[in-house]
C-alpha cells in the first residue's frame, strides 16, 4: 500500500464516493489525507448513506458539508441530496458551488434553501457535463448568460419553472443529449397548459408526473421517448425519424403524433396506456426493424383495438422479444389468435392476465404454436389469497393445461411469476 502513487489512492477513495466513508478512510495516514485533499474527484452527501445525517440540525449539516468540501481541491463530481432535511442557508450553498464550479463535471443538487438559490446562474458558463437539480425555483433564464456549453445530461426534479424558462434553458444547452423532467410545477402564460421545447441535439427524453393540454417537442435526433405517470391531451414530436425507443407507463394521451417516419423503431414498451389504439398501431406498423414489443395491462373495448398475432407477425418480422398482457374476458380470444403467420424470430415470450382461467391457457397454447423457435416463456398472473371453490377449480384446470403444454413444448424454458 505504501508503494501506491497518491493519485491511485485518490482514485480508490473516489470510488468510495460517500463522504462519511471517504473521511474515515482518509484518516489512515498522511499519504491518504494528501490523496483526499489533492486527488479526490467524487464526493457524495446523501441522507440515505448515513442515518446520523437525519439526526443533525440543518446548521450542523451545513458546517459538516462545508468542512468536508473545503478539504478537497479539484472535485469533479459532487452530489448533495438532502431533500428530506430542512431549509439550508443560501450563503452556504453558494459557497460550495463557487468553491467547486471551476472543476465540476457532474453536479447533483437536491435540497431546499432559504432564500432560493439560482443554481443555473451560479454554474453557468462552466465545464458541467451532468446536472441534476431538484426542489428549487428557476426563473429569469437568459440563454446568452446562463449558458452551459458542455452540458450533455440535465435532470429537473420537483422544480418550479415557467414553460418559457424551460424552453430557454434547453436553448442554453447546445450539446444536450439527455433530458429528464420529473414532477415539475410549470407556470403557464395562458389558460391552456401548453409546453413547447426545442433541442436539435437531444437524444433521450424522460418525463414523469406531468399534466398538460399540449406538449410539442422539436428534436431532430431524438432516439428514446419515455413518458410515465402523466396525462397529456396532445403530444407531438417533430423530428427527422430517428426515434428508436418508445416507452409509456401509466400514461393517458388523447392524440399522439410521433411523425410519419418510424422505420428505425426497435422497442415499443407500453403498460397501463390509454390512447386511441387504431391510430397508435397505424403509427408503429411501419416499424419493420422492431425487435421488442410490450403491450401490458391493456384493457380493450372492441376488437379493432387489439393488435392480433397476424398483424404482429406481418408488421414486425424481426421481433425477438414479445410481452403481452391483455384483458380477454370479453370473448376476444378468437380475434387475438386469428391468422396463421409465424413469429419465427421470437425467442422470449412474456404473457400475463388478470384472470387465471381456461381462456388464458388457450391463449398461451395458441402463442406457443406460433413461435417455433421460442426458448423461454414467462407466465405472469394474480392469485388471490382467499379463493372460492370456482376459483380453485379454474386454477386446477389452468395448471393441468400448462403441464400438458410443457410436455408438448419441452424445448421451452417455462417460468411463473404469480402474485
Amino acid at each position: 500500500m505504501e508503494a501506491l502513487p497518491v493519485e491511485v489512492i485518490g482514485n480508490i477513495l473516489s470510488h468510495l464516493a460517500a463522504a462519511k466513508d471517504v473521511m474515515v478512510a482518509s484518516a489512515t495516514c498522511r499519504k491518504w489525507r494528501e490523496a483526499t485533499k489533492k486527488h479526490l474527484h467524487t464526493l457524495i452527501f446523501d441522507m440515505t448513506d448515513w442515518p446520523i445525517y437525519g439526526e443533525l440540525t440543518t446548521s450542523r449539516l451545513e458546517i459538516l458539508i462545508t468542512q468536508t468540501i473545503f478539504q478537497t481541491t479539484g472535485l469533479q463530481n459532487l452530489h448533495i441530496c438532502m431533500s428530506e432535511g430542512g431549509e439550508f442557508s443560501a450563503a452556504s450553498v453558494i459557497a460550495w458551488l463557487m468553491y467547486t464550479r471551476d472543476t465540476l463535471r457532474s453536479l447533483l443538487y437536491m435540497m431546499h434553501t432559504n432564500p432560493n438559490v439560482n443554481i443555473f446562474e451560479k454554474c453557468g458558463r462552466q465545464k458541467l457535463e451532468v446536472l441534476v437539480s431538484g426542489y428549487t425555483s428557476i426563473s429569469g433564464v437568459d440563454p446568452s448568460y446562463q449558458r452551459f456549453p458542455c452540458l450533455k445530461s440535465l435532470t429537473l426534479h420537483s422544480v418550479n419553472i415557467s414553460a418559457l424558462d424551460l424552453s430557454l434553458m434547453l436553448t442554453a444547452c447546445p450539446k444536450l443529449e439527455s433530458f429528464s423532467l420529473v414532477n415539475p410545477e410549470i407556470a403557464m402564460s395562458d389558460s391552456q397548459a401548453v409546453m413547447e421545447l426545442t433541442s436539435p441535439t437531444l437524444k433521450q427524453l424522460y418525463v414523469k408526473e406531468i399534466s398538460l393540454d399540449k406538449f410539442v417537442l422539436e428534436a431532430d435526433n431524438l432516439e428514446s421517448l419515455h413518458l410515465k405517470d402523466s396525462t397529456v391531451e396532445l403530444f407531438e414530436l417533430i423530428s427527422k425519424g430517428s426515434l428508436k425507443h418508445i416507452r409509456m407507463d401509466d400514461v393517458s394521451i388523447i392524440h399522439l403524433d410521433i411523425g410519419e417516419t418510424t422505420d428505425l423503431l426497435e422497442v415499443v414498451d407500453v403498460s397501463d396506456f390509454t390512447i386511441m389504439w387504431p391510430k397508435f398501431y397505424q403509427m408503429i406498423s411501419r416499424a419493420t426493424k422492431l425487435r421488442r414489443l410490450r403491450l401490458w395491462g391493456i384493457v380493450f373495448d372492441a376488437e379493432d383495438e387489439i393488435m392480433d398475432l397476424e398483424t404482429i407477425a406481418v408488421c414486425f418480422p424481426k421481433l425477438n422479444h414479445l410481452s403481452l398482457s391483455y384483458d380477454l374476458r370479453d370473448g376476444l380470444l378468437q380475434h387475438v389468435l386469428r391468422g396463421s403467420s409465424l413469429l419465427e424470430n421470437v425467442v422470449l415470450l412474456k404473457l400475463g392476465s388478470a384472470l387465471i382461467n381456461d381462456v388464458f391457457a388457450q391463449w398461451i397454447g395458441g402463442l406457443l404454436e406460433r413461435c417455433p423457435n421460442l426458448k423461454r416463456l414467462i407466465i405472469h398472473g394474480c392469485v388471490s389469497e382467499t379463493k372460492t371453490r370456482d376459483e380453485c377449480a379454474s386454477l386446477a384446470r389452468f395448471t393441468s393445461s400448462i403441464v400438458s403444454l410443457m410436455r408438448k413444448f419441452m424445448h421451452v424454458d417455462v417460468q411463473f411469476d404469480f402474485q
